[in-house]
């Protein structure tokens, strides 16, 4: 089998969605954010400089708000969010203790990404992060965002935290395997595309547009965030968040979802 060479790889963004993290009923999937936290820390442990982007805050503040669908409205999201983030860092601090793992949370808008002081700060409070040993937990902060200061999806902001970052590799963890030459829900005989050379607009066609019932992204909208870190140098590959371990392979350089390849 072909390998991928990540040889050289230290800084990781790790990004994944809600649809990774919950079940189908909107409850939070824990033995997915327990397999989370031993997949990072050991990462870590092998020298890596691991940074988390996480969903899932308004599906877990939907679930424990008892609110039978995900809020539509901006206060409600934001009302929602700001229930759900607290505890779903409560999981991960309680499952990355477990393995006397570090972590501290970071909440952005996107107005960071426009002033070049706010910019610097994101970055200089990461790269001591990472220098301490700490997993930064990074999520979008949704209590206050709102179509002007918010990104468009998670996957965006995972693409932004590889840019600030200068990382080496962003990997987005999916409810699908890769980029496939057609939709695979549709048509059994669809193929995965391994690697992406080049963004072109039949790519971007094939990544077509969905919207979750929990989550707020799709194939497009990584295909577009893949654009945004691809043009910084950052290779980006989009596989499944079913088993968190198929991390180890994918940096070993094993052919496991899609590989958009950064410009060089």
């Amino acid at each position: 089998m072909a390998k991928r060479d990540f040889s050289r790889v230290k800084r990781i963004i790790i990004k994944i969605g809600t649809t990774s993290l919950t079940y189908p009923n909107g409850r939070i999937n824990l033995r997915r954010i327990e397999r989370i936290a031993w997949v990072l820390t050991d990462l870590r442990n092998q020298g890596k400089e691991v940074i988390l982007v996480t969903s899932a805050a308004i599906a877990v503040g939907t679930e424990r708000l008892g609110l039978s669908e995900r809020p539509r409205e901006i206060r409600d999201k934001q009302a929602a969010s700001a229930v759900g983030q607290a505890v779903l860092m409560q999981f991960y601090e309680n499952f990355f203790m477990t393995y006397n793992q570090k972590v501290a949370q970071i909440l952005l808008t996107k107005d960071v990404t426009d002033d070049a002081a706010r910019r610097s700060h994101a970055r200089n409070t990461i790269d001591a992060l990472l220098k301490m040993g700490v997993i930064p937990i990074v999520n979008e902060n949704d209590t206050i965002s709102d179509e002007e200061l918010g990104f468009s999806d998670n996957d965006s902001l995972s693409a932004f935290v590889a840019v600030i970052s200068e990382a080496d590799c962003l990997i987005m963890l999916s409810d699908i395997d890769g980029l496939f030459t057609v939709d695979p829900r549709l048509d059994k005989d669809a193929a995965l595309i391994p690697f992406v050379e080049r963004i072109t607009d039949d790519i971007i066609k094939i990544g077509g547009d969905s919207f979750g019932k929990l989550g707020t992204g799709g194939m497009a909208a990584k295909i577009s965030a893949a654009g945004i870190a691809v043009e910084r140098g950052i290779d980006v590959i989009i596989a499944s968040g079913e088993d968190p371990a198929a991390l180890f392979g994918i940096l070993n350089g094993e052919i496991i979802g899609t590989m958009f390849m950064g410009r060089r």
